[in-house]
């Protein structure tokens, strides 16, 4: 028997819905590096792990926001990191670019900035300042990708490989980095080593754990 008018558009309907659904999925497990940087973007603190243990740990914020968000090659974000007492100072600036992988998993590549990076300081201004700005502007910070992993539904953690990533910082000849990333902030652990493997810099005490902090209103 042939379907009526009405039954006939039920099954439209619910193949539509599923239809939908699918393309929906499709988008998501296609994409997580929109995820990741939507988990990344916001403001970040130091404060609680700072007040429990000053002698170990600085209270640092830590910003990221989107830039170029008219590019498809993205997400890209502008980094910076500043002491509570000096936040218009930030003493590390970058951008990260965030790059699906075959095997589902995240790579943030890194750039350095052009020029003083200091005259593009301000996370609420970062937008209209790399306006004027290319991505082919920036240094690449070859060796020192990280890549993030999905480790369960609330969770992605990552690191940079080997010893690729060189550093002169206090003696280092390469730097290390690892992330854990959830929706509720991050803890990153940064440390650099001499030729011999030793570490020069970076913390002995485990890794600063950045809280993200409240959307302004």
């Amino acid at each position: 028997m042939l379907p009526t008018h009405t039954q006939r558009s039920v099954v439209f309907l619910v193949a539509g819905l599923a239809a939908a659904a699918c393309a929906s999925g499709r988008a998501l497990s296609t994409h997580p590096r929109h995820e990741v940087a939507a988990w990344m973007t916001g403001a970040f603190a130091s404060t609680a792990q700072h007040q429990a243990s000053p002698a170990d740990f600085f209270d640092i914020r830590l910003a990221m926001v989107p830039i170029w968000t008219e590019r498809d090659d993205g997400p890209w974000l502008y980094v910076e990191q500043a002491i509570a007492t000096a936040v218009d100072r930030p003493y590390r600036q970058r951008v990260y670019r965030l790059v699906d992988q075959a095997d589902g998993s995240v790579r943030s590549d890194v750039f350095l900035l052009p020029g003083d990076p200091l005259a593009l300081a301000g996370p609420s201004r970062a937008a209209e300042r790399f306006a004027t700005i290319a991505p082919e502007q920036l240094q690449p910070r070859s060796g020192c990708s990280i890549v993030l992993r999905r480790v369960d539904a609330t969770t992605w953690a990552g690191s940079t490989d080997g010893t690729g990533c060189a550093s002169e910082r206090s003696g280092a000849a390469y730097a290390t980095a690892e992330v854990t990333l959830d929706r509720d902030g991050m803890r990153t652990l940064d440390r650099g080593y001499d030729a011999n493997g030793a570490q020069v810099w970076g913390s002995t005490k485990g890794p600063y754990h950045f809280v993200k902090q409240p959307a302004a209103r």
